[in-house]
């Protein structure tokens, strides 16, 4: 009987703890992470107003690096050391808030093609990592918090609190799930989304159109569809390794790579003659999911996200993502015989499942951003989609602990 009294004890102390430390970070991270969708969409919609802000991402793309290099982070690794900080318990910079939150809208404004779900991950992750040091915790205790901010922040911006906590935990060593944080993430992930809504943020969500039935024929078609979209996922990775290998060998500056990258992406934005692929593009991905995307849409989104980020712009892969894998599904899945609506939505998991490797994220995720109808083919496509991808990812320091193929232990860095 004593035993149990003091297993109880135990449990009861743990949960209180653990509650505590979520309702800091889903409250201090909702509110950044509110603060940051509200700049964002602000610097977005300045942007539209003034077509000529454009032309000032090289002045923009100087400013940034300035501002790393003034601070000594010039040799930040973004979202990279977020995984670090979860695996090896690196501490990370307060300093990697402001300065991320400040570049990435910087980003925005000029006009570089880039996300946000990385700068999410970062704010996170650095406040909860100092929250976790301001409270003295132990190691393992401190990768918990750190965890339980990158699902928070990843929450307060998106709006899909279940996914971003299986996110933290699955990212970070793919095949190993970080169970000891699911309270955390889960707790800090809903309240840093409610934070969020509250404070004005809108959590995105999509109609789909002509849902089928998972049928033989429709089976074979989302198949068809998972493994062009894994072929999709290796070339949107090698894009963006080669964006930044060609720009480190001829640029050894970081003033003059960031510059020459801000006029190439101006420059073929001018040549495209549409602002489509400047920014996140959420209105892009919308009308993909309506039904409606341009046949090259996906390569042109690919080139410009490789451009502004190779260069040294700030963001987030993730949306671009979203963005490649919405137009790419819109396209195909209409020439495969899926309604291109579905196919829309289809793409977008089954790509950033294939660059991510976090199946288990994709299929909450559809859940969350599209509902139940067709979770079974969302099932099956981000299944496709992860076994064919390969070891490639959008992360370097991501761990891929078990083969794909087979029950066995590989313990390889994802190749980038």
């Amino acid at each position: 009987m004593r035993k149990w009294r003091v297993f109880l004890l135990q449990q009861g102390r743990a949960l209180v703890k653990w509650f505590v430390f979520s309702c800091v970070i889903g409250l201090v991270v909702g509110v950044a992470g509110a603060a940051f969708h509200h700049t964002v969409e602000y610097a977005t919609a300045l942007r539209g107003e003034h077509g000529w802000l454009l032309f000032t991402l090289p002045l923009a793309g100087l400013l940034i690096v300035s501002l790393y290099r003034l601070c000594g982070m010039e040799r930040d690794r973004g979202t990279n050391f977020v995984l670090i900080a979860v695996r090896e318990n690196e501490p990370m910079r307060l300093l990697t808030a402001p300065l991320i939150f400040v570049s990435t809208a910087l980003s925005h404004l000029a006009g570089g093609s880039t996300g946000r779900e990385g700068a999410a991950l970062q704010l996170g992750g650095a406040l909860s990592c100092k929250i976790g040091r301001l409270m003295h915790l132990d190691e393992k205790d401190a990768r918990i918090v750190t965890m339980c901010g990158m699902a928070a922040g990843f929450s307060a911006l998106f709006g899909t609190p279940l996914a971003a906590a299986v996110f933290a935990m699955e990212v970070v060593s793919v095949g190993v799930m970080y169970y000891a944080a699911i309270f955390p993430c889960v707790f800090g992930a809903l309240l840093a989304h409610r934070v969020a809504l509250h404070l004005g943020s809108e959590a995105p969500a999509y109609e789909l159109l002509n849902v089928p039935a998972p049928a033989l024929p429709t089976l074979l078609r989302v198949l068809a569809l998972g493994c062009l979209c894994a072929l999709l996922a290796i070339v949107f990775c090698w894009a963006l390794k080669m964006g930044a290998k060609l720009y480190t060998t001829y640029f050894k500056s970081p003033y003059v790579r960031i510059a020459v990258g801000g006029v190439l992406v101006v420059l073929v934005t001018l040549l495209t003659g549409t602002r489509d692929y400047n920014g996140a593009g959420m209105d892009v991905i919308a009308r993909a999911i309506g039904g409606q995307a341009h046949p090259v849409a996906f390569a042109l989104k690919i080139l410009l996200t490789a451009l502004t980020l190779g260069a040294g712009y700030k963001g987030g892969e993730i949306v671009p993502v979203f963005f490649t894998g919405a137009t790419f599904g819109c396209v195909m899945g209409g020439l495969l015989g899926l309604p291109p609506s579905f196919g829309a939505a289809l793409g977008m998991m089954a790509a950033f499942c294939g660059v991510t490797n976090c199946p288990l994220t994709s299929v909450i995720l559809a859940y969350e951003l599209f509902g139940g109808a067709g979770l079974p083919l969302f099932g099956l496509v981000c299944a496709v989609s992860y076994m064919l991808s390969g070891y490639s990812g959008l992360y370097s320091e991501q761990k891929i602990m078990y083969s794909k193929l087979r029950p066995e232990f590989i313990g390889r860095k994802t190749r980038h």
